[in-house]
């Protein structure tokens, strides 16, 4: 019995008894355990349930009432885990973990079974994070300029070993390991308890030790880690542009400086008007002189796009708290070899307020997708407005013809821990029904069942031109990166051309299908050496 199967046996062992945390259900139904009287009847077992465990109750669903594997199809493990969930939260508690195995079962009508499902929800006390107690945090910076190394150590409060080793809590593929280079965005979480006191990661690449982060926080702080190298540059604009980020964080390296995707990724933080940190990273391999002329070269960067830099070590933690914005970016010298400058930034996480958060009906841009055994199709992002619920019914798309499909939320997760709900601003993977992992693709848009979107293959724009070696021309066809959309476009500058270092208007045209574009939308446009930023100013433009 592998370690994982050995949960569900000790569920097993433990019994379904009066007084006790476990509770066996073989399915549940929307239809029978919602109905009025049964929801609280329920819920108020569920709630003795969890004052038995001391605040932590185990549902296993899928078995009979003496605890025989029955297994059930992955549609119906579905709808009891949506209908556990709405129990939870009458309950005032919710769903933390949920693991599953493969049986063979017999159905309703009395058909085998081969994929049936039996799992074992953890239901633990207490609702989700208030919607303002949690911020997300992207990082940039050239590569080996000590992004993912920094997080690891904030995450973790583990000192570096000089060669990476805490950057490897962040890397998921074989390959980034090896080679000590992100290739994907990553995500990392730490947060805070009441007492503003760190509640970090034992293993970041365990499941359950991130809902405990998750679990234990009054404060969270989740990590959109990007890539430095110069090949990826399309996944480092899709973890800025693409996610609903409250903040920046830009490492520079003091063994090395400011550099050309020091000054590109910066120039990409702020054409987003993120308020941005500046970290200047492995100051444990300079000397003091050094890290003070790279101080200065980074100010001066600052300076040249017209924002004012503020040292945290000359003016103070609070000072910078107070002061950061569109236009002030504090500066903070670290080490994560020697932890200098990590309680600063502890300190300014803690208390930065949350910036990101849109008003407005609930929307989401689908960045990845997954297909989890008993779940489904999840589709995960950042939440752009709005909030979700379990249960909720909701319309994806544009599908390649541009219509929207009909989908109803199964679930909720955030870090690996199950929610009944989620605001703007939170980064979530959300278990869909009615249509398959494979008809989801990066891009789309998840809106209210209600919506009437109309998308959009050209819109009209107010564009600058960062770099180029020469000028843009009419059928000018950079890919254009907007929320999660990375798509090829054409180019039509008023006026018939727009020169490096040039703002004005352009029809822009996607090349291959349409997709949902909104006014002041911003984006950034990138072909070879060439990068652009823009704002969308019309999506309705006169022929």
């Amino acid at each position: 019995m592998s370690p994982d199967r050995a949960v569900l046996r000790r569920a097993l062992d433990r019994g379904e008894r009066e007084g006790g945390s476990v509770e066996f259900k073989e399915r549940l139904t929307e239809d029978l355990h919602l109905s009025e009287g049964r929801l609280e009847s329920l819920a108020a077992q569920l709630r003795h349930r969890v004052l038995s465990g001391d605040g932590e109750a185990t549902y296993v669903v899928g078995v009979t009432d003496d605890g025989g594997l029955a297994g059930i199809s992955p549609a119906e493990f579905s709808e009891s885990m949506d209908v556990l969930s709405l129990l939870a939260e009458e309950a005032g508690a919710h769903i933390e973990e949920v693991k599953t195995w493969g049986v063979d079962g017999v159905s309703e009508d009395g058909a085998t079974v081969t994929d049936g499902i039996v799992g074992v929800a953890t239901v633990s006390e207490g609702s989700v994070l208030a919607d303002d107690d949690h911020i997300v945090v992207g990082t940039a910076g050239h590569v080996d300029h000590g992004k993912s190394t920094l997080v690891g150590s904030l995450v973790t409060g583990d000192a570096d070993d000089g060669e990476g080793g805490t950057r490897g809590f962040l890397d998921v593929q074989p390959h980034e390991v090896d080679r000590g280079l992100s290739a994907d965005l990553s995500y990392g979480v730490y947060g805070f308890d009441e007492d503003g006191e760190p509640i970090r990661m034992d293993n970041p690449h365990r499941k359950d030790d991130r809902a405990r982060v998750v679990e234990a926080s009054d404060r969270l702080v989740s990590f959109v880690d990007t890539v430095g190298h110069e090949p990826w540059l399309r996944t480092t604009i899709r973890g800025l542009v693409g996610q609903k980020l409250d903040y920046g964080l830009l490492t520079v390296a003091a063994d090395d400086g400011v550099t050309e995707t020091t000054r590109e990724h910066l120039g990409i933080l702020l054409a987003t008007d993120l308020p941005t940190i500046v970290a200047i990273t492995k100051t444990d391999l300079v000397d003091a002189e050094r890290v003070a002329e790279v101080e200065r070269s980074v100010e001066q960067a600052l300076r040249e796009v017209d924002k004012t830099p503020l040292r945290v070590a000359r003016h103070g933690v609070d000072t910078a708290i107070d002061e950061i914005s569109e236009t002030v970016v504090p500066v903070v010298t670290t080490s994560a070899v020697t932890k200098a400058g990590l309680d600063d930034l502890d300190e300014m996480f803690e208390a930065l307020p949350k910036t990101a958060g849109e008003v407005g009906d609930f929307r989401m841009y689908v960045d990845r997708t997954y297909n989890v055994q008993g779940v489904g199709a999840v589709a995960s992002g950042t939440i752009k407005s709005g909030e979700v619920e379990a249960g909720d019914e909701l319309l994806l798309g544009p599908m390649q013809d541009g219509s929207f499909r009909e989908v109803e939320v199964r679930s909720i997760e955030m870090h690996y821990h199950r929610v009944d709900e989620a605001k703007a601003g939170r980064i979530v993977g959300i278990a869909l029904k009615g249509v398959r992992e494979a008809d989801i693709e990066r891009g789309m848009v998840l809106l209210p069942s209600d919506a009437d979107p109309s998308p959009v293959q050209e819109f009209d724009a107010e564009v600058m031109v960062l770099n180029h070696p020469t000028r843009i021309g009419d059928g000018y066809e950079p890919v254009v990166h907007l929320e999660t959309v990375s798509e090829a476009a054409a180019f039509y500058p008023e006026g018939g051309q727009l020169l490096p270092g040039d703002a004005g208007k352009a029809r822009v045209r996607f090349k291959f299908r349409s997709y949902l574009v909104e006014e002041g939308q911003k984006f950034v446009f990138r072909e070879g050496s060439s990068k652009g930023v823009g704002t969308v100013t019309d999506t309705d433009p006169a022929e």
